[in-house]
């Protein structure tokens, strides 16, 4: 059995300016192909288009926040297997533990640093992968 790599990243980020430097980071120091988009809504028919293996997604976004857009994908068992890493300034104790209750493979706290991105969401991506995540809502 071949070790799966990750390569397909789906990115959910309002704030365009903070988008593009998630997508430049991943395309340039990690090689990954990346898809982007601005709601949880649309999120929803990215996932089916482009069948990602991960999902970074912001917890502040208009109309669907995060946590609801991660208990949508939740309800839709061909997304049961994607781990989901919301990035976020909210990341104090009780809104963690929040996050990880619905779901959440992590938390990459804003702001990051881009230089350790990559190696940082691979990591947990391998965790979530090799513990099978696979929460219910």
């Amino acid at each position: 059995m071949t070790e799966e790599i990750l390569k397909r990243i789906l990115i959910v980020e309002d704030d365009e300016s903070i988008a593009e430097i998630v997508e430049l980071t991943l395309e340039d120091l990690g090689g990954f192909e990346v898809y982007h988009c601005s709601s949880g809504d649309y999120a929803l028919d990215m996932l089916r288009k482009h069948r990602p293996q991960l999902v970074l997604l912001d917890v502040m976004m208009p109309r669907m926040d995060g946590p609801e857009t991660l208990r949508q994908m939740r309800l839709c068992p061909e997304f049961d297997d994607i781990p989901v890493i919301f990035v976020t300034a909210r990341a104090q104790v009780h809104e963690q533990a929040e996050y990880s209750s619905i779901g959440a493979a992590g938390i990459i706290v804003k702001p990051f640093d881009p230089i350790t991105l990559c190696d940082d969401i691979t990591l947990l991506w391998k965790k979530a992968k090799t513990e099978g995540l696979k929460l219910a809502v």
